[in-house]
C-alpha cells in the first residue's frame, strides 16, 4: 500500500515553520520527512507566494507567517492562518505599548 497524507508537503512545511520559526531548513526537513535541499525548495516556494516572510538573524533565519494571505486565488477567502490554526498553530498576537500619557 503507497503512503499519503491529506495535506501536501508544502502545508506540512508551513506547519513546521509556524510551530517552530526559528528552525534550520534541515531541522524543518527532519520534522517533515524531506531532504534539507527540498525544504529548502519549500521555503522559497512559500516565501514567493506571500505566505512567510526569511529574515536572517545571525546566521540563521527566522520565519514570519502571513495568516490573512489566501490558501489559493479561488479558496473563497480562505486564509492560510486558518488552515495552521486547525493544525495545532497557536496565533501570536503582538502586543502593542500604550504610549498614551
Amino acid at each position: 500500500m503507497s503512503e499519503w497524507s491529506f495535506i501536501t508537503t508544502h502545508g506540512l512545511v508551513l506547519a513546521s515553520i509556524a510551530k517552530h520559526p526559528r528552525s534550520t531548513a534541515r531541522e524543518i526537513g527532519d520534522m517533515v520527512g524531506v531532504t534539507e535541499r527540498t525544504a529548502h525548495k519549500i521555503i522559497t516556494d512559500l516565501e514567493e507566494g506571500g505566505y512567510i516572510t526569511r529574515t536572517k538573524v545571525g546566521r540563521k533565519n527566522k520565519y514570519t507567517i502571513h495568516p490573512d494571505t489566501p490558501m489559493a486565488e479561488d479558496a473563497n477567502d480562505a486564509a492560510v492562518g486558518e488552515l495552521l490554526v486547525m493544525l495545532g498553530w497557536k496565533r501570536r498576537h503582538r502586543q502593542t505599548t500604550n504610549t498614551a500619557t
